[in-house]
């Protein structure tokens, strides 16, 4: 992004977007959204919070309309129906308004206070701005077992050698977006599951935006649905249909 287009998280003109993927999070949302809400309130920002229920079968989503009556800030999108963690990320990120957009992981794994390092890498240049679990690992409080850490070094090695992402950690579920990059980048997103997160990294170098990488305070939550040899499985033969879509031209230019 060129200088004299920068953003910076002290302009108070400036709007914010969160966007929150939830499926079955009637354990946690509220405390999430609590949290989220609060921050933003102490923050000062001009924000919205977007929750994408992705067809809960719980409560879920009448735990957020009862936040929805006390909360304008707060918005509620419906999936039709369970279409996956990748669509319900682009759901959210094609209806914010924000001039920034961050999506963020239901759990919170990485704190919400972490977003002003992610809004401070878009401040100093950035198009997007990923947080990360591996550039200082010593941020993470609580480490993820050591099989699934094994599954990430794998993909993340494969990552390298197919799609050519450089990036340690594709996968935390903590990443900002200008929004020249969202509304260029989402509408050609087209991995609807697990495997939406590398494609948008993709994306961001194939229309030649600036990807900072940032490290951020993270802890494993328990009750995550990943299945390291189902999903594993499934996210590598993504992996695969990223390469494809780019080779058969059905990534289109992004917008000027």
């Amino acid at each position: 992004m060129p200088n004299d287009q920068r953003l910076t998280t002290d302009d108070r003109r400036l709007t914010y977007s969160i966007v929150i993927p939830a499926f079955n999070e009637c354990a946690r949302i509220a405390a999430s959204l609590e949290r989220v809400l609060a921050y933003i309130a102490q923050r000062g920002w001009d924000a919205e919070v977007l929750v994408v229920n992705d067809g809960s079968r719980d409560n879920t989503a009448e735990i957020v309309h009862d936040y929805l009556k006390k909360n304008p800030r707060l918005r509620l999108l419906e999936n039709p129906g369970n279409r996956g963690k990748g669509y319900s990320v682009r759901n959210g990120m094609l209806h914010a308004g924000g001039d920034i957009l961050l999506f963020s992981d239901a759990d919170l794994s990485s704190p919400i206070e972490e977003a002003d390092k992610l809004f401070t890498a878009i401040a100093e240049g950035a198009d997007i701005a990923i947080g990360s679990r591996w550039l200082q690992s010593h941020l993470q409080t609580q480490r993820q077992p050591l099989y699934r850490q094994l599954f990430g070094r794998i993909f993340n090695l494969l990552l390298r050698v197919t799609l050519g992402l450089k990036f340690k950690d594709t996968q935390c579920g903590f990443k900002a977006f200008t929004r020249r990059a969202g509304q260029a980048i989402f509408p050609a997103q087209k991995i609807e599951r697990w495997g939406f997160d590398p494609e948008l990294l993709y994306l961001a170098k194939r229309f030649g935006f600036s990807v900072a990488e940032v490290p951020v305070a993270w802890a494993h939550r328990e009750g995550t649905r990943i299945s390291p040899l189902r999903d594993g499985i499934r996210m590598f033969g993504e992996m695969l249909k990223i390469r494809w879509n780019a080779l058969s031209g059905k990534y289109a230019a992004a917008p000027h």
